[in-house]
């Protein structure tokens, strides 16, 4: 895709002494998501490329100049804001979904913003944000794009009562596993089919 990008972000992570690990888990994604723009296979979105730029402390318009848009890959957000369960979830959401972008999100209100600028397909959100309920955000984010599918996650079988009444697709217990994402994805209100959904 990009070799112009790949190797400019190896150099700025290189120069700020980052491994692709230690990037991915500033940016609450999975380290291989930093191999795939490294090597060229994928391209970060217009939100990703800021949050990039951050990390890497230099303007965002230097690397939006060299970014193309890539519109094949359905969008999956995962919102928990404990930062070790994403950093045990999105590695199986891109496990099952390889040709997804799935991006983690630790604050409801940074998962708005990707929301009103980017297509979210799937969200799987945790009930117990904070502030801001899981339940809050679903609303949220459906009235942003009333074809988001949203999953809950939580440790707490009771809430699903609740979960129920706000249009989620779906409810899983913690921890997340492939086998629990793939069942999911079968009862999804609104298929989007991602290519390469592995079994």
């Amino acid at each position: 895709m990009s070799n112009l990008l790949a190797e400019t972000l190896k150099k700025l992570r290189a120069e700020k002494g980052l491994s692709q690990r230690g990037l991915a888990e500033q940016l609450y994604v999975n380290r291989s998501t930093v191999a795939r723009w490294e090597n060229g296979s994928r391209l970060p979105d217009t939100t990703m490329v800021s949050r990039l730029a951050g990390c890497l402390g230099v303007d965002a318009n230097t690397l939006l100049g060299i970014v193309e848009a890539s519109e094949n890959s359905p969008n999956v957000i995962m919102v928990d804001d404990r930062k070790i369960v994403l950093t045990g979830g999105l590695p199986v959401l891109e496990e099952v979904m390889p040709n997804a972008t799935v991006v983690g999100f630790t604050r409801p209100s940074e998962a708005i913003e990707y929301a009103r600028s980017n297509l979210v397909s799937l969200a799987f959100l945790d009930i117990e944000l904070g502030k801001m309920s899981g339940l809050d955000l679903c609303r949220v984010l459906l009235d942003i794009n009333p074809h988001t599918n949203v999953v809950y996650l939580t440790a707490y079988v009771e809430y699903s009562f609740d979960a129920w009444g706000t249009g989620a697709s779906g409810f899983m217990l913690k921890p997340i596993t492939p086998e629990g994402v793939r069942k999911q994805l079968k009862n999804l209100r609104y298929p989007f089919l991602p290519e390469g959904v592995r079994e």
